[in-house]
């Protein structure tokens, strides 16, 4: 039994929350169908499930953002009615979204103040912040602005506006899937620490070790349905992916190959981030070749948005030889002009910077494909329609994306579903050079093993690719060259075979002179012995 952890039997206490015959239908899915769920007090219960098999459809109508079309909530022994977030507070309900809810111009203090039911001003509610926000390993400065945060550093405000409203139930969807591996490790002893006192914890996750690690108890949904529950420390990782897909797991594999020319240079990149909080890059080396993968490790917060703003062209730099695509200097050239020489970019941020929430998935395929003349979207200026929506469709079915069709808003779409048509649309349009931030976040083990897949793929045509992730493992799987982003230097970019997790460690540390033959490879590494 975890630490702190509370009897699980089902006779050994009132349950906490009681779900009966649940069912939610939108036009176009059935979402959740007669699901029935037990959680406990003082108990952590999984959620497992793919993409869109309806775990964050079902765990907001808990909460109120969504109302149920059938079916009986139970609370602490009485039925209840859950029509609004605000009611949902008021029983002692608290959730922590997958999607971020802050208004960027704001600060950490105003952000939180503002979705609190007691009204506190910002300036006294700062206190508090760094208290709680210390005291669960997830540090947080009240004043400052979000729109200068990570997306990790904006999951810790996500986490620690929750935890100040005292929840009897806490609902965490997907809420390690930017946190370093510290921060999860402190948070977890947070969270049994909640358990012991009495909290009863809804935990969705598509980290199979974490639920292993972390949870009492697991619920399968498959297809909006409850397929099944299991004990998960009793569970293989491998065993507990097979009951969420129904079926084999899939695999990743990446064969040795020979590199060819140099497409994507990297040279004494030096850039004094404008903003108070961010990070300076300083003397940036970098080469990806034709037919490898790059992987760029690293905490977030270490420069990475500062370095892919600058490749990706978003933030163009005064030196134009410091970055070079396909051999031209194109450091001063803004975002349009490098992904008309062939760039391909998937962003950390799925909704504002890889998608418009309220467009059409067609309209969003068309927002960067207009730009690649493969796409055939344009004629004499004029936009294809039919090629749009049809470029959309393919990327549906490729990277079997559930949705309602090309024409579904890319809110509509859970955040695992929409990662896998944001790649699907990159990869579609051919690039000459891909750079993909974090793209397996938030996305379940089936989906991110087809990811994976598909970028081993695009790099075996001769794509030159840079991977910018927080998981390690996925890094020493995908990578040919692996390199780490600390402090706003980057390490030397190392075959992965000569490289070990302890070693990656301790140059995320900023040591990068540490050696490392007291190490082991995680599974994975082996590929590139070769």
């Amino acid at each position: 039994m975890n630490e702190g952890a509370v009897m699980t039997d089902p006779r050994a206490a009132e349950p906490r929350l009681r779900l009966l015959g649940i069912t939610k239908v939108y036009p176009s899915v059935v979402a959740n169908a007669d699901v029935d769920l037990t959680v406990l007090p003082g108990e952590i219960h999984a959620v497992l499930g793919e993409n869109g098999a309806g775990k964050s459809t079902l765990m907001k109508m808990i909460y109120g953002v969504t109302q149920p079309d059938a079916g009986e909530i139970m609370w602490e022994g009485r039925q209840v009615d859950i029509p609004s977030p605000a009611a949902a507070r008021r029983l002692g309900i608290g959730m922590v979204f997958q999607h971020f809810a802050l208004f960027e111009t704001l600060t950490v203090a105003e952000n939180i103040a503002l979705a609190l039911d007691e009204k506190i001003a910002p300036a006294a509610l700062a206190p508090r912040i760094r208290e709680v926000s210390a005291r669960y390993g997830l540090p947080l400065d009240p004043a400052r602005r979000v729109h200068s945060m990570s997306v990790g550093e904006r999951q810790r405000v996500e986490i620690v506006r929750c935890l100040l409203q005292s929840p009897r139930l806490l609902i965490m969807d997907e809420p390690t899937s930017v946190l370093t591996p510290d921060a999860v490790q402190k948070l977890f002893v947070s969270l049994r620490q909640l358990a012991a006192e009495g909290v009863s914890i809804l935990y969705i996750s598509h980290k199979l070790d974490e639920i292993q690690a972390l949870c009492d108890r697991a619920t399968i949904l498959r297809a909006g349905r409850v397929a099944g529950t299991a004990t998960p420390r009793t569970q293989t990782a491998h065993a507990l992916a097979e009951l969420m897909i129904g079926g084999d797991l899939p695999t990743c594999t990446l064969a040795p190959r020979a590199p060819g020319e140099v497409r994507l240079a990297l040279a004494g990149l030096n850039i004094a981030s404008p903003d108070p909080f961010g990070t300076h890059l300083r003397d940036i080396t970098l080469d990806v070749r034709a037919g490898e993968i790059v992987g760029l490790a690293g905490i977030s917060g270490n420069g990475q948005q500062e370095l892919l703003k600058a490749i990706s062209g978003e933030a163009p730099v005064p030196q134009a030889d410091s970055i070079r695509l396909l051999g031209r200097s194109v450091g001063r050239l803004g975002a349009a002009a490098r992904r008309r020489l062939g760039l391909g970019f998937v962003p950390e941020e799925r909704l504002g910077r890889g998608a418009v929430p309220d467009l059409s998935l067609a309209d969003n395929a068309l927002l960067t494909g207009y730009l690649a003349p493969s796409s055939g979207m344009l004629r004499h200026g004029l936009v294809r329609r039919g090629a749009v929506a049809a470029f959309a469709a393919r990327a549906i079915e490729r990277f079997k994306v559930k949705c309602g069709g090309a024409g579904a808003a890319a809110t509509s779409l859970s955040g695992g579903n929409l990662q896998k048509f944001i790649v699907g649309r990159e990869i579609g349009l051919a690039p000459q050079v891909m750079v993909l931030a974090q793209p397996t976040w938030g996305v379940d083990i089936g989906a991110a093993m087809l990811i994976r897949q598909a970028i081993v793929d695009l790099r075996d045509q001769g794509v030159a690719i840079l991977v910018v992730s927080e998981e390690i493992d996925e890094l020493f799987m995908l990578c040919d060259r692996i390199a780490v982003l600390a402090q706003g230097r980057l390490s030397r970019a190392v075959p992965v075979a000569d490289v070990t997790v302890n070693q990656i460690g301790r140059w995320m540390s900023g040591d990068f002179a540490a050696g490392a033959t007291d190490a082991v490879q995680p599974e994975g590494a082996a590929h590139a012995a070769a």
